[in-house]
């Protein structure tokens, strides 16, 4: 079983946190935008992602900009803005590799537990 996990954070910590339905089978702009509409007091600033097809379609883009949300590009291997991929999954996914779960919200109760460690130990 596998189980998608969008998270977002700034410099004083995790802002939110959610994982793709069941049956979604992957983050389309749909979903996507749903994430910002239920994100939308914690970046109403700033918000900086990867240039994802459902991150930068116009229905997206056109949310983003109607909420007054500068959407800052990803910088490919810039030191300044590391890529969360390099960063924050391994730490997320080491603890859990090779652990068998039975059902799907066991899963996500490790990975938030998980997440809550990295949030102690980083933030």
């Amino acid at each position: 079983m596998k189980v998608l996990l969008t998270v977002f954070f700034d410099c004083r910590g995790v802002v939110h946190h959610e994982f793709l339905p069941q049956g979604t089978g992957t983050v389309n702009k749909e979903y996507y935008l749903q994430v910002m509409r239920n994100l939308r007091e914690a970046i109403r600033r700033l918000l900086h992602h990867d240039n994802a097809p459902a991150h930068t379609s116009l229905l997206v883009c056109d949310f983003l900009a109607k909420n007054n949300t500068l959407m800052m590009p990803l910088l490919l291997y810039s030191q300044i803005w590391p890529p969360v991929s390099l960063f924050l999954f391994p730490k997320l996914k080491r603890p859990i590799k090779g652990r068998r779960y039975a059902t799907i919200d066991k899963i996500k109760t490790a990975s938030k537990e998980e997440l809550n460690k990295i949030k102690k130990m980083i933030f």
